[in-house]
């Protein structure tokens, strides 16, 4: 994995977590009880989705941290 692309899932985490925690603090009083139990199912989702992102965006910087660059297949292209 790139840096880049590494770079891009942790700031996509970083994102989500942020939109969705707001959204959640936006929504308006007078709806029905559904209408907050679906929304608090798609917030959890999309949380644990983003850390989930968050984590392989790390765990890929760290690994072009250690090898000193993108990693490369066997027929030498980066990957």
């Amino acid at each position: 994995m790139s840096r880049k692309i590494a770079a891009f899932l942790i700031i996509l985490g970083v994102f989500m977590i942020f939109e969705w925690v707001n959204l959640g603090f936006n929504l308006a009083d007078g709806h029905p009880t559904s209408f907050y139990v679906v929304h608090g199912i798609l917030i959890a989702v999309n949380i644990v989705l983003a850390v989930v992102l968050g984590i392989i965006g790390w765990r890929g910087l760290r690994g072009v941290a250690k090898q000193g660059g993108p990693v490369r297949d066997r027929t030498g292209d980066a990957g």
